[in-house]
């Protein structure tokens, strides 16, 4: 199944189910805005394979941003496959 993360107006990466999940996954330990964790939790549970970043609150999308930037290539590098890695780097490049 494909999943989107619409990370800025106009800029969407779209990905396997699998490799979404990996990233909320990583994301949800980290956020300090509770109830944007709880909500990721939901689009977890619930498989809804989206994330429309814009629609959170601005200091909470700059943590997303803050967030993949700064460790999740260490932590894919560290679990998942060369081709992953790549994926999220074009994620992260979406940020910027």
């Amino acid at each position: 199944m494909a999943a989107l993360i619409m990370v800025r107006p106009g800029r969407d990466w779209q990905s396997s189910g699998g490799l979404f999940d990996w990233t909320l996954e990583y994301l949800i330990p980290r956020l300090s805005d509770a109830a944007t964790a709880e909500w990721l939790r939901t689009v977890l549970e619930e498989n809804l394979g989206s994330l429309w970043i814009p629609d959170l609150p601005s200091d909470t999308q700059t943590e997303i941003y803050d967030l993949l930037r700064a460790g999740l290539l260490r932590a894919a590098e560290k679990e998942l496959s060369p081709v992953a890695v790549e994926e999220l780097r074009e994620l992260i490049a979406l940020t910027y």
